[in-house]
């Protein structure tokens, strides 16, 4: 019965244990955000120009979202071409039109990968010139 009793005990100690641990906190992506308009499309059709709402900052090469009327959807890559409240982006999928709206999700980049430590390295020494060489012959 005692046995029985302690071996119920760890058991649950051991369940409690795993229960109690957190997981790691990662960052949580952020729901996308209403950044602008599409104002502008060239008509070769390769990039656009977003009519900015706000302030609001991307890097070049950050992806943006559309959205449109029918659920039409595209992807932008943002060039980092700005003047005053338009910026540019390349159209890399998907159809455009006037007025769609754009969505910007900010996803936090990882922390940098701690390095390992560097190797010790030992210095080069020349090697040390030999005073007697057997196999120099002296004249």
């Amino acid at each position: 019965m005692m046995k029985r009793a302690l071996t119920f005990g760890l058991a649950c100690l051991s369940l409690l244990s795993c229960a109690t641990n957190e997981p790691e906190d990662k960052p949580k992506p952020e729901p996308p955000r209403l950044v602008g308009r599409i104002a502008s499309i060239p008509p070769d059709r390769r990039f656009v120009l977003i009519q900015r709402y706000g302030q609001w900052t991307s890097e070049p090469g950050s992806i943006l979202t559309t959205r449109g009327a029918d659920q039409r959807s595209a992807n932008l890559l943002v060039t980092g071409e700005a003047l005053g409240e338009f910026a540019a982006a390349d159209l890399q999928s998907g159809q455009v039109e006037l007025g769609d709206a754009v969505y910007s999700q900010h996803i936090p980049k990882p922390p940098p990968a701690s390095e390992p430590p560097a190797e010790a390295s030992t210095p080069e020494t020349p090697p040390a010139e030999d005073v007697k060489n057997p196999q120099k012959t002296s004249d």
